[in-house]
């Protein structure tokens, strides 16, 4: 659910492993093991998550193309850093994971990259900050950063959800908002432009 202020303006599978800590005692964001499942291909996933064919087969120890379902394969860390709508970093994948994850776990996969979606779509639009950290930080925004949930461990779902948004999938059509409207009170964010709805989520756009 989002909290907003009159006036304010693929099925694929992965594991996450527990994040080292840093030398400044701060975590690394969780290293990604995609576990395939059938119809999962080395040039899907690689694709899915921004690497190269070489380099996954490299931090695999593959040669050819084989993989069989149940396979866990590593996401090699130091290339995961870029997407299609821009250079986004390893930081900005489990940040938007933790938000979706505390906004949306309980909603269907579509569901979950839709929050996502809205944080992508706000990075695009003139009327919001210009980073994903500022975004989900924004003042009276987001539910999760208020009652702390943004800090809880994201799932395997919320990260493929993540991942889905940052590189292109948008169900919503270019909502900026969304809110269970069985949840918020908020009366201005009723009055938005409704796009669609998906699970108990309702997306909209600005005034």
């Amino acid at each position: 659910m989002l909290l907003c202020i009159a006036g304010a303006l693929l099925a694929v599978g992965l594991a996450v492993l527990g994040p080292p800590a840093a030398a400044g005692g701060e975590p690394f964001p969780p290293a990604v093991v995609h576990v395939v499942r059938p119809g999962d291909t080395l040039i899907d996933i690689a694709r899915w998550y921004g690497v190269t064919l070489a380099d996954l087969r490299r931090a695999n120890g593959i040669a050819g193309d084989l993989i069989l379902p149940r396979q866990r394969l590593v996401i090699p860390r130091g290339e995961m850093q870029s997407f299609a709508r821009g250079g986004f970093s390893r930081e900005d994948v489990h940040l938007l994971a933790r938000l979706i994850y505390a906004e949306a776990r309980g909603e269907s996969f579509i569901g979950q990259v839709a929050v996502g979606a809205v944080v992508l779509n706000r990075l695009a639009s003139p009327h919001f900050p210009k980073t994903i950290p500022e975004i989900v930080f924004q003042r009276h925004q987001f539910t999760p950063v208020a009652d702390g949930s943004i800090n809880l461990e994201p799932d395997e779902t919320a990260f493929r959800a993540a991942l889905a948004a940052l590189n292109g999938w948008d169900p919503t059509n270019g909502a900026l908002y969304f809110y269970n409207p069985h949840l918020s009170r908020d009366r201005w964010i009723r009055t938005l432009p409704v796009v669609g709805r998906i699970g108990n989520h309702v997306f909209a756009t600005g005034a």
